[in-house]
């Protein structure tokens, strides 16, 4: 399973911020809209990631106020990115190595999207039910040949 295959069934709503704009807005903006990341662009080019973590970091900082604080100031400026091809498990290595809950698809210098770990952690388990289900489905319309033969081979 492949990156783009979580993109796909996910849709392709981005929310971005400018590393300029207040911390404050960017926040308001994760909140108003339940997300925990907004990916930093500027100028059509990948900057940053602000993620919740990042923002209670510099809440800690700032004696918990955000003041005037820029979101150049509070974002990682050097996130994890991968492409719609990355291998899953490939994905899962390296958000479980950084820490990473958040990580944008970039194809070459465009913005794809963004996945979360629990898009990873549904994407792994909705495809082992379906395997699941299927190997279930297999032993249940096991042909009565196969059986009998099995059978005799058995000590």
């Amino acid at each position: 399973m492949k990156v783009l295959d979580i993109l796909r069934v996910k849709g392709n709503t981005l929310y971005t911020v400018q590393p300029d704009e207040p911390l404050a807005k960017a926040t308001q903006i994760m909140a108003e809209k339940d997300i925990g990341s907004l990916v930093v662009m500027e100028h059509g080019d990948l900057v940053g990631m602000l993620t919740f973590r990042e923002v209670i970091v510099c809440l800690v900082k700032n004696g918990g106020e955000i003041g005037s604080t820029l979101v150049r100031t509070a974002m990682d400026d050097h996130p994890l990115t991968c492409t719609p091809e990355t291998e899953i498990d490939e994905v899962r290595r390296m958000m479980l190595d950084r820490h990473a809950r958040y990580m944008p698809v970039m194809n070459q210098k465009m913005l794809m999207g963004v996945i979360s770990f629990y898009d990873v952690a549904k994407a792994v388990v909705d495809s082992q039910n379906f395997e699941n289900k299927m190997l279930k489905a297999y032993i249940r319309d096991w042909p009565a040949e196969h059986e009998d033969e099995g059978e005799s081979k058995l000590p």
